[in-house]
This record gives structure tokens, C-alpha cells and sequence, in this order.
């Protein structure tokens, strides 16, 4: 039941399921997955609900409603049309198959539903990470932060693998700033930064450690034979096992979750110290005529709602069991819950980071005619293509959504 898979994630778990067959352990005819390919190819793409697996016998139900276009059941979608399966296979020039022995088990074993969400919120969330620390470079200049907590000798005495990466990316990003220079030497009056600056890196890094967890994993389970039985050909052997079980899939999306959150978690108090004029030094809300603005007063309170969703989605689906089928399937792993918690975790981490760019973006506006680093420039440049300075009140969904989009589409890689 639920929401359909949206046509990304349903496309990916047709490619995916086509994958575990080709390898040639699950007992299906080859004209059977052939026909599964050419459902990616023909764009003939099946509507699969999002709830209603336990990670059980692995991702049975979306499997089976994956399964039902193939016999000329069920629905799918023919570009953005929504057909019933029969109907969408004679639209692309495809009749049903009549399955032989074994093929409708083979067709609906295995992770491969939350392997397909999983993967692409993991996708998301690596980038997001990248985005992460350009947001917070453009906070650190924006609040005449220091750099010297990003110095390479620092994160060599840990040695934290995630850790080393961020802090290396935030060096490229600040590299030979003016604003920096600007206040350098003993007129600089800070001691120490907020955490939510110098800690950059060490709570970046952590996240990118989860995330290369949660890649390992899943780089082998979309890869991997997990049928069952699974037929062992040259053996002459058919075995019944577990290889379906989505365990460790699940316990993946958690930690990718967890990880993830934390750069909206940290990219939100950056917000604070952006908008209160006693963390700052700026205008209340960076806004001119603050009494009669509100600036992005309410742009901070979004990223605390998302930030608090989260921390109620972080909660682990994989610590989670059920019995189901009498008893039979007596500890399932709930990998299906874990990827869709993940993959709303990774939008709310979009968003909240979009809005650190937005703000940090009219913090820099503020500071003129002081410069940042070349690479905060570009950036803040390219939010002003789509985004113009605040001067008064105006409807900040739309600002937002814009930057969101900019994120999505990779423009801001600098």
C-alpha cells in the first residue's frame, strides 16, 4: 500500500533486480529476464507502492508488484501515463510472459526495493556532503571565522579517514581569502569559534565515515546473489538459505541516516550564529529596517523543524522485529522502513542545507566591500543567478526551493 515508488527508485529496482538474475543462481529463463530488461528499455516502468515490506523473505511485496507487470498484471507507468500491466506491455510493443518453474519465486526474493532507495539516497546523501562543507565555508567567511582549525596537521594527529577529507575540502574552499586577511593579526579579537565552525570537519568527516559504511554495503548487496533458493549450476546443487534477509542492508540506511542528519544538525546552529546579531555582529536577521522585517527570522525555525524530524527518523528501523508467516519468518530486518526513513532524512538534509547557502549568501552581501575566497565568490554568484539579495520581506519558500533545486542539480560545485 502507500505512495508509488517515485519512477527513479522504481527504475532502479527493476535494474537491480535484473542484475541478481543475470548472474544466473536464481532458476530463471533467460527470455524471462530479457523481458525484464526491455521494461527499462521501452520505458514500461511498474508501479510499485512504497509500504508493506518487513525485510523478511527479503522485499517481497514491491518485488511481486514488480513481477505482476511481467505476467501482464498489475500496473506501470508508459512515460507519465498509468496503464494496467497488460495494456502497458502491448504500448511498448511487449507481451506477457507465462512463467515456468521456479520463476515466480526467483522474481520476488530479495533486497532489491531497499537496495534501489537506499542507493539513491546514499547518492544524494554524498553530495550533500560535498554541500555541506561549502555551506559551511561561506558561514565561516560570512562570520569572519577562523581557518586555522582546518590546518592539516590537526587532522593528521587524529587520522580520522572523514575527517582528514573535510577538512582538506574546506582548505580548497577558503584558500587566499581577503575577508580572512582582513582580520589576521592582533586586532583579531576571537579566541575560539563556535563549535558549530572550528568542529567542522570532525562532524563532516564522521558523516562521510557512515556514509562510506553504508556505500561498502550496498556496493555489495546490489551486486550480490540473494534468491532463494539459490541454483547452483555447475554443482548440480539447489540450496535454501537466507541470502534474502535484509539485515544488512538495514542496519546500512540507519547509519546513513544517523550520519547524514548530523550536517543538517550542524549547518542549522551555523544559521543562529548567522541571524542573531549578538553571535554575528550583523543586522538583526540580515535584514535592513529589522524592525519592520523579519528577514530570515523564520528560514532559521524551517531548518530547526527539518533538524527535529530527523532526530525522530534517526531512530533505527534495524533494532526492530516482527514474526510474520506463522511463525516462519520469526526476525526480519524492516530494511524497507530503514531506506524510506533515510531517504526523507536525506530531503530535509537538502533543505536545510539550501537554506545555510541562502542565509550565509546575504551574510557575505553584508560584509561588502570585503571578499570572500574565490570559491565562496562563485558560489555565492551562482545563488545570485537564481536568488537576489533580501531588502524586505518577501516570500522565502520560494527563495528556498530555488537553492534547492541549484543543489539537486550539482550547481554549485565549486
Amino acid at each position: 500500500m502507500g505512495a508509488p515508488l517515485p519512477l527513479p527508485e522504481a527504475r532502479a529496482l527493476v535494474l537491480l533486480r535484473a542484475n541478481v538474475l543475470a548472474k544466473g543462481m536464481s532458476g530463471i529463463r533467460e527470455a524471462t529476464l530479457d523481458l525484464l530488461v526491455e521494461l527499462l528499455n521501452r520505458g514500461c516502468i511498474p508501479i510499485v507502492p512504497e509500504r508493506g515490506s518487513v525485510g523478511a523473505s527479503g522485499d517481497l511485496a514491491p518485488l511481486a508488484h514488480l513481477a505482476l507487470v511481467l505476467i501482464g498484471e498489475g500496473d506501470a507507468w508508459v512515460g507519465a501515463e498509468a496503464l494496467p500491466g497488460r495494456a502497458a506491455l502491448a504500448r511498448v510493443g511487449l507481451a506477457p510472459v507465462e512463467l515456468a518453474p521456479k520463476e515466480g519465486l526467483a522474481l520476488v526474493n530479495g533486497t532489491q526495493a531497499m537496495a534501489a532507495v537506499g542507493t539513491l539516497a546514499l547518492l544524494r546523501a554524498e553530495h550533500l556532503a560535498r554541500t555541506a562543507d561549502l555551506a559551511g565555508a561561506m558561514t565561516v567567511e560570512a562570520l569572519l571565522g577562523s581557518h586555522r582549525p582546518f590546518t592539516e596537521a590537526m587532522h593528521l594527529a587524529r587520522g580520522q579517514p572523514g575527517q582528514l577529507a573535510a577538512a582538506a575540502r574546506l582548505r580548497e574552499l577558503l584558500a587566499d581569502s581577503p575577508l580572512n586577511a582582513s582580520h589576521q593579526g592582533p586586532s583579531c579579537h576571537k579566541v575560539q569559534d563556535p563549535y558549530s565552525l572550528r568542529c567542522m570537519p570532525q562532524v563532516h568527516g564522521a558523516a562521510r565515515d557512515g556514509l562510506a559504511f553504508a556505500r561498502g554495503t550496498l556496493e555489495r548487496e546490489v551486486n550480490a546473489a540473494t534468491d532463494n533458493p539459490l541454483v547452483f549450476a555447475e554443482e548440480r546443487e539447489i540450496v535454501s538459505g537466507g541470502n534474502f534477509h535484509g539485515q544488512p542492508v538495514a542496519l546500512a540506511l540507519d547509519v546513513l541516516a544517523i550520519a547524514v542528519s548530523h550536517l543538517a544538525t550542524i549547518s542549522e546552529r551555523r544559521v543562529e550564529q548567522l541571524v542573531n546579531p549578538s553571535l554575528s555582529g550583523l543586522p538583526p536577521f540580515l535584514v535592513p529596517r529589522h524592525g519592520l522585517n523579519s528577514g530570515f527570522m523564520i528560514a532559521q525555525v524551517t531548518s530547526s523543524a527539518l533538524v527535529s524530524e530527523n532526530k525522530v527518523l534517526c531512530h533505527p528501523a534495524s533494532v526492530d522485529s516482527i514474526p510474520s508467516s506463522a511463525g516462519r519468518e520469526d526476525h526480519v530486518s524492516m530494511g524497507m522502513i530503514a531506506a524510506l526513513k533515510a531517504r526523507q532524512v536525506v530531503e530535509n538534509v537538502r533543505t536545510s542545507l539550501a537554506i545555510e547557502l541562502l542565509v550565509a549568501a546575504q551574510a557575505l552581501d553584508l560584509r561588502a566591500p570585503l571578499k570572500p575566497a574565490a570559491r565562496v565568490a562563485e558560489a555565492q554568484r551562482r545563488i545570485r543567478e537564481v536568488v537576489p539579495r533580501l531588502e524586505e520581506d518577501r516570500e522565502l519558500y520560494r527563495d528556498i526551493a530555488a537553492v534547492c533545486r541549484l543543489v539537486d542539480a550539482g550547481g554549485l560545485e565549486v
